[in-house]
């Protein structure tokens, strides 16, 4: 049994929390934040005040894969979320015009989601941790303590001192922060090596506003993301019957700047046929604007060495994408599961457990994190491409093009549908499914003759006078 401190009460540092203290380990939580748990989801959307996490009331989403992880490490959670309201949504449809006569198929249960606001879900997660853990909110980390080196010449965390003085010595500490993680300077604080990091902006731009209907969320017309040119329109349906629309764009694009007045919002929304009706229900907030979103990757083992043992960085705290994609929770909970095995693995090596958490990383998410990057790329390039009014590009990578042309022939074939959306869902990685026996061929007949599926929507000039 280990002393444990996670950094962090956020969706992944409960999950970190319940995980290991359910192992058997002393957890302490420590949260910067001092307001207490809300007793409700609903409460908790209407009052939590969650100044340290970004996006806290942008939209959120639970992919199938993060609900499988509820499902096998987090039962409680599941449960919880159920009591307070989550919504049980299938992926799946609707299907493209071309495939929309085909019927269901062994399997497609796995594109089942259990998903609600970013507040309800937290307060559902940190409820469980508080069961199982002792956490402390309004306790902020002020540096990290050292203790003997595990390894020549690295050091080791053993602790962490509060901003109020007070010393809590641990075996481990998980950094559990999110996007906003000064954890490479806590390290250079105690002499460590650099870490391994990268670093860009994700170059969008996001405008959302929430809605309430009694009979719950509309129906999808089309994919729960949609491009439609130089825009892209998000559709998350969530908890207690609630969803949100949000508008995605370029930060390039400063003629669109406008989208963030509510009546420009809505009139955009309303030109666009397969989305108008999601303006249906009662607003239950103004526009919400996001911007300032990083791409960025962290490697805590250089040139085959921990940089420092005693701690490991999870979530957010590790990696961050574009917010589009929706995988961060769904990561993470999968990341937290992974550092629940390594502790378990490495029986108390420091050392060991640095290095093994690090290769299960990097061999299990780090492709994800690549996956995204090389898609985002791919799509700015092609957005900046329209405004110009230039030909669109090739694609810049290899992962790009395979991405490409089974974007094209997914929509012409009910089998390819569903290995697209394995990945959407945050289920399989592009490169697994594009590897799977024959898919591959198939894909590339398909994208060769048939057209890209366009969907309706305004075109550029009329996006230009819809703002001016």
């Amino acid at each position: 049994m280990a002393d444990i401190v996670v950094m962090g009460a956020g969706i992944c540092g409960s999950a970190s929390a319940t995980l290991l203290a359910e192992d058997g380990h002393d957890v302490v939580v420590l949260e910067r934040d001092r307001a207490g748990l809300p007793p409700s989801g609903p409460e908790a959307w209407r009052g939590w005040s969650r100044h340290g996490v970004a996006q806290f009331r942008g939209p959120h989403w639970l992919h199938p894969g993060g609900r499988a992880v509820l499902d096998s490490h987090l039962p409680q959670v599941k449960n919880a979320l159920a009591a307070e309201g989550a919504l049980t949504y299938n992926m799946l449809g609707p299907l493209p015009p071309p495939i929309a006569g085909s019927g269901p198929q062994p399997g497609d249960e796995r594109f089942t989601t259990l998903t609600a606001r970013r507040p309800v879900l937290e307060q559902a997660v940190a409820g469980v941790a508080e069961k199982v853990a002792d956490v402390r909110r309004g306790v902020a980390v002020a540096e990290l303590l050292t203790g003997p080196s595990d390894i020549a010449g690295v050091p080791h965390v053993a602790g962490v001192r509060t901003a109020t003085g007070e010393r809590i010595t641990a075996d481990l500490v998980v950094d559990a922060t999110g996007r906003r993680s000064v954890l490479p300077g806590r390290l250079d604080a105690i002499g460590a090596r650099p870490v391994i990091e990268e670093a860009e902006s994700s170059g969008f731009f996001y405008y959302s506003r929430y809605f309430h209907e009694p009979g719950g969320p509309p129906p999808a017309r089309a994919g729960l993301v949609s491009p439609l040119g130089t825009i892209s329109l998000l559709y998350l349906p969530a908890d207690n019957q609630t969803w949100s629309v949000t508008v995605h764009m370029s930060s390039r694009d400063t003629a669109m700047r406008e989208v963030r007045r509510t009546d420009v919002w809505t009139n955009l929304v309303s030109s666009c046929p397969l989305h108008a009706h999601l303006l249906e229900g009662e607003p239950i907030t103004d526009v919400l604007a996001n911007s300032g979103t990083v791409d960025r990757y962290r490697r805590f083992v250089v040139d085959g060495l921990p940089v420092a043992t005693g701690i490991v960085a999870v979530g957010d705290a590790w990696a961050c994408t574009n917010p589009s994609s929706g995988r961060g929770m769904t990561l993470g909970l999968r990341h937290a599961v992974r550092l629940r095995d390594a502790v378990r693995a490495a029986s108390g090596a420091p050392g060991r457990l640095v290095e093994m958490f690090d290769a299960t990383t990097e061999a299990e998410l780090v492709p994800w994190y690549r996956a995204t990057l090389s898609v985002d790329r791919d799509r700015q390039a092609e957005i900046d491409a329209l405004i110009d009014g230039r030909p669109v590009p090739p694609p810049g990578d290899e992962t790009a093009s395979r991405w490409r042309d089974l974007a094209v022939a997914m929509a012409y074939d009910p089998d390819l549908f569903r290995g697209f959306l394995d990945t959407i869902a945050v289920l399989d990685l592009p490169e697994t499914v594009l590897d799977r026996p024959g898919l591959f061929d198939r894909v590339r007949t398909i994208a060769r003759s048939e057209p890209r599926l366009q969907l309706p929507g305004p075109t550029r000039e009329e996006l230009l006078e819809l703002v001016a």
